[in-house]
């Protein structure tokens, strides 16, 4: 994998340590903890509850040193109540870990992460961790279970909007931002979070895009595609893991010793802890993996499982393993290490208060205006033919329909837990304050994203023939993604494909504006606009976003971090695909064969008959307000020996007449392999902003390593042979060079 940006990322992150102690300092510390601990104290460290406030029953719990940490306490009372009984009334004065889901911000909503990967801008998804672990951390936070590093490629699942999209390499890239975001370069310091990078592993490829679904994946392919992004954020010191719900070849993963002491300790190195998924060891039941509570606590321990969140089994069972002599103390040792650990690197023996007097950090100018830019840089131009920007010399006045114009709950996305309503922004509100209320005519159409009744379609119409252009804000509601809110139909849900139709028949301008969570099939509602913006939840600051890029004082430079299929049946669809022996070649489409054709008439090509082949949108693709231009790719040397390197270079240029950013993207092709390689391979990226008229030469460094594969699970090799290499602003475009690798080196599994 190239390391261009991963190591710029990364920068101090990797040697984060609690301030004023060494890492030996701390594992003296521990083990001298540990030395004064009964083991009914070292089970309640790897016990997490969520909290219910300052209840008898929880004071009783943190007095006896029965819980470790606590998840979903938000208030800063009542965690420093809880602390103090932790550290100033329990035996040995351990403090809690106070923990929550702050997975794209906490009180200021930035897009979803989804969104974010849009932006292919690493510092911008940096910055809102930050800004994320300071709010959070102002009320006691600091453990959050992000960032979700799972490569996902289905867009029925619904927690792709959780993830960096399909692509591994840049899913890879954006987890080391956040890790950094939210960890900081000193983990110790009141405002920093420890991250979590989640789900361990293969979540992602969920079969049938289906929530919590099983997955079968070839270990060659799970550290090819699904494990990278993990290492990454292993490498960058994230604090933290979380097993993943799902099973792995038949083995959950909150009880899968491969995943968790073979490759993340043994092979990666990792010293941080574990936590398990809400319940997850005790899913082992219903999986099929565990006979009861009992033995889910013993496989969970085995297999490396430190912390159980809400599964209640360590602390159900685990003295009675012990006893038994079915899981041995030193067992239970390693795993409180790993929590007291985490305790000290966040520098809570030293400072497990909240500081009252500066609580409640939320909502400042500068994190709103982040949290802004973070839209305008995601949201994505993906068709126009002259609708936008709005021409103020023509449109006088607008009118803006749709479900999605003034959802201040939806517009905000999944998983937040904090936000606050009205502190939202819309596009409704954003457009009247930048155009004045009296030029806008308001009419939803529809009142929410499913809505199948009508009756609101004629003052919809009505306001489209008394307007200039037509804004249709159209999507899906917050709650249609996310965990467990999978969709096997992926167009426009309810009526608003229907409404679009309506709208375009009063043969005013109509621009299509898509706020989801998740890619859609678009194909029959992008025909029928004369412009599609599409943005992934942006959260609190939408409105002014939208409003800024729709008028044209910022320019679109949002990309397409997954594939956008045609139709629903396509998926799952990613651009790295790997080709078959007939590509599709002479498509003949549904409607165009002859009746009674024979049945080798169409070709006999890896197609769908009635959606071609490839997506309508592919990854990378994104337009903008003005044109840019890419040479041929230029490289430094034709041939690539193992201890050497090439430079990739490719002058890119701003052939319009407005100022604007392009992604250049640079992809990789193995003609030929030992096993089949992908048709391109994202290897790096940079985000170029460029006047009318300027160009500048962009270049990248390739080295073996960035064109090795596994041929074997425990084994990574750069193969001699003929490669190609594209810079180009998106996976389907551009003319590639030509070069080869001379030599086959071996590369080591964890590198």
């Amino acid at each position: 994998m190239n390391k261009n940006i991963i190591t710029a990322v990364l920068g101090v992150c990797c040697a984060v340590t609690a301030a004023g102690r060494t890492e030996a300092e701390i594992d003296s510390c521990v083990n001298d903890l540990l030395g004064r601990m009964t083991l009914a104290e070292k089970v309640g460290q790897l016990n997490q509850r969520s909290g219910f406030g300052y209840a008898d029953e929880m004071v009783g719990l943190v007095r006896s040193g029965g819980v470790g940490s606590i998840l979903n306490e938000t208030d800063p009372e009542t965690v420093n109540k809880l602390q103090r009984d932790a550290v100033e009334k329990s035996r040995l004065g351990i403090p809690l870990v106070f923990a929550r889901d702050v997975v794209h911000g906490f009180k200021t909503i930035f897009p979803i992460p989804l969104g974010q990967a849009a932006s292919f801008n690493p510092a911008l998804v940096e910055e809102g961790a930050r800004i994320a672990a300071d709010e959070a951390s102002s009320v006691g936070i600091r453990w959050t279970f992000s960032p979700m590093v799972d490569v996902s490629r289905d867009p029925r699942w619904g927690r792709i909007a959780e993830s960096f999209g399909e692509d591994t390499y840049l899913s890879s890239v954006l987890g080391v931002a956040m890790v950094k975001g939210y960890q900081g370069d000193d983990l110790t310091k009141p405002n920093t979070m420890a991250a979590c990078a989640k789900h361990f592993a293969g979540y992602g490829a969920s079969e049938s895009g289906r929530d919590y679904n099983t997955t079968w994946i070839p270990e060659i392919q799970l550290r090819e595609t699904y494990l990278p992004p993990f290492k990454a954020a292993s490498d960058a010191g994230a604090a933290t893991f979380m097993c993943s719900f799902n099973d792995i070849n038949g083995i959950p993963s909150s009880g899968n010793r491969h995943l968790l002491r073979d490759i993340l300790r043994d092979e990666w190195g990792f010293d941080g802890m574990v936590v398990s998924d809400w319940g997850s060891l005790d899913q082992m039941i219903p999986h099929g993996f565990s006979r009861d509570r009992r033995h889910a606590a013993m496989q969970g321990v085995n297999a490396g499982v430190d912390m159980d969140m809400e599964s209640y089994a360590y602390c159900a069972h685990l003295e009675d393993l012990v006893s038994k002599g079915e899981v041995s103390e030193a067992a239970v040792d390693s795993l409180v290490a790993n929590v007291l650990r985490l305790k000290y690197r966040l520098g809570l023996f030293e400072n497990p208060y909240v500081d009252i007097k500066t609580s409640k950090r939320f909502y400042a100018d500068a994190s709103l205006d982040a949290a802004r830019r973070a839209v305008e840089e995601s949201a994505i131009l993906l068709k126009n033919n002259g609708a936008l920007p709005i021409d103020n010399s023509k449109v006088r006045k607008i009118a803006v329909v749709g479900p999605m114009a003034d959802a201040r709950h939806d517009q905000v996305g999944t998983w937040v837990f904090d936000f606050e309503k009205e502190r939202s922004v819309t596009p409704l509100d954003a457009l009247k304050d930048m155009y004045g209320e009296k030029n806008i005519i308001y009419a939803p159409g529809l009142e929410y994203s499913r809505q199948n009744d009508t009756k609101g379609f004629a003052a919809a119409v009505k306001a489209a023939r008394e307007a200039d252009l037509v804004l249709c804000f159209g999507g899906e509601e917050a709650v249609l993604s996310g965990e467990a809110h999978c969709r096997v139909d992926l167009t426009l849900p309810g009526a608003q494909s229907a409404l679009l139709r309506e709208l375009k028949a009063t043969g005013k301008p109509v621009v299509l504006v898509v706020q989801a969570g998740r890619s859609l099939a678009l194909a029959d509602d992008a025909a029928l606009a004369d412009a599609t913006v599409f943005c992934f939840h942006g959260g609190t600051m939408t409105g002014p976003a939208l409003a800024n890029l729709l008028s044209g004082e910022v320019n679109f430079s949002g990309r397409c971090p997954v594939s956008f299929p045609r139709m629903s049946g396509q998926v799952p669809i990613y651009y790295n695909r790997k080709n078959t022996g007939r590509p599709a070649a002479d498509m003949t489409l549904i409607n165009d064969i002859p009746l009674e054709a024979g049945q080798t008439s169409t070709g006999c090509t890896s197609y769908y008959l009635d959606a071609g082949d490839g997506a309508l949108f592919p990854f990378g693709y994104g337009l903008s307000y003005t044109t840019f231009a890419y040479s041929d790719p230029v490289i430094s040397s034709s041939e690539i020996a193992p201890d050497g390197s090439l430079t990739v270079s490719c002058t890119v240029s701003n052939t319009g007449s407005r100022e604007g950013s392009d992604v250049a993207q640079l992809y990789v092709r193995d003609h030929i392999g030992s096993l089949v390689r992908p048709v391109r391979e994202l290897r790096g990226f940079e985000k170029v902003t460029l006047k009318p008229g300027e160009s500048r030469v962009v270049t990248f460094t390739l080295r073996p390593d960035d064109l090795a594969f596994y041929n074997t699970p425990t084994t990574r090799v750069v193969e001699p042979g003929e490669f190609s290499v594209w810079i180009s602003p998106d996976s389907q475009s551009g003319n590639p060079a030509k070069f080869n690798v001379v030599d086959q080196p071996s590369v080591a599994a964890n590198n």
